[in-house]
């Protein structure tokens, strides 16, 4: 008997108390920068979630989609981010 499916569980059970409370800290975050945070958070706790159901289900497929989950969370961060501190995203 191996003990990883459990630990995927478990792991999965953590990786979604933590979207639940991002995704509260998203909504009533008292300033801008913290819903941001809670975002990139979010993105992060997403790809962490798609990486390990792939271990899980035994799919490559779902790891190609957690990098792009990625990729899309780091441009979308870095865009707002710019949109806050300048006004405009593009120069």
């Amino acid at each position: 008997m191996t003990i990883l499916p459990y630990a995927l569980m478990i792991c999965l059970g953590a990786v979604t108390v933590s979207m639940l409370l991002c995704l509260i800290r998203l909504i009533t975050g008292p300033s801008i920068v913290d819903r941001l945070l809670a975002l990139d958070t979010l993105f992060l706790n997403a790809t962490c979630l798609i990486v390990i159901l792939g271990i899980y289900w035994s799919s490559t497929f779902l790891f190609e989609e957690a990098l792009l989950v990625a990729m899309l969370g780091f441009v979308s961060t870095a865009a707002l981010a710019r949109y806050f501190t300048t006004g405009h995203v593009i120069d």
